[in-house]
């Protein structure tokens, strides 16, 4: 017995027809727009990972003996391990503009806290500035990662390049 794909009923078939809504537009963004991202709690699979990634090799990272003689409580995180975390592509936003974005145009960030092996990080986008152009405009999206109690560990920002609706 085998098996034969289903032909199409029509030849209109496009991968568009998986996207769940028509795309967001500049002009359909507002300032306050909340973007939480899914939650992940930092394990020692995420700190390996991370580490062959970048090539840290610094054993703040990977040594608990080094970290505890050092006053850690264990391995401390690598700042950019802890920035990835705001990554848009985790949530819906990407999807939401899938033919208005243009390009990712930058971030900034302030790591305001340690994240250690076991920490649960949860990464917000809020859009705090739209800067209107002639055919495009900025979407400024303030990212903040808060721990498990509640403390803000990263504050920063994402700029996105977004095109207006084609008039």
């Amino acid at each position: 017995m085998s098996f034969q794909a289903e032909k199409p009923k029509s030849d209109n078939w496009s991968p568009k027809d998986h996207i769940p809504r028509p795309s967001l537009f500049f002009e359909d963004l507002s300032v306050g727009k909340r973007f939480p991202l899914p939650s992940r709690t930092q394990t020692d699979g995420l700190f390996t990972a991370f580490q062959a990634a970048s090539g840290d090799n610094d054993p703040i990272h990977y040594d608990r003996v080094y970290c505890q003689s050092h006053g850690h409580p264990d391995m401390l995180a690598h700042g950019m391990q802890v920035l990835i975390q705001s990554a848009a592509g985790a949530g819906n936003f990407p999807e939401l503009v899938a033919d208005s974005l243009i390009a990712f145009l930058g971030l900034s960030c302030d790591f305001l806290g340690p994240v250690y092996v076991g920490d649960t990080l949860y990464p917000e986008l809020v859009i705090a500035e739209l800067t209107e152009q002639n055919t495009t405009g900025v979407v400024v999206m303030a990212a903040t990662i808060r721990n498990q109690d509640g403390q803000i560990v990263l504050k920063g920002e994402h700029r996105y390049l977004i095109r207006k609706r084609s008039k």
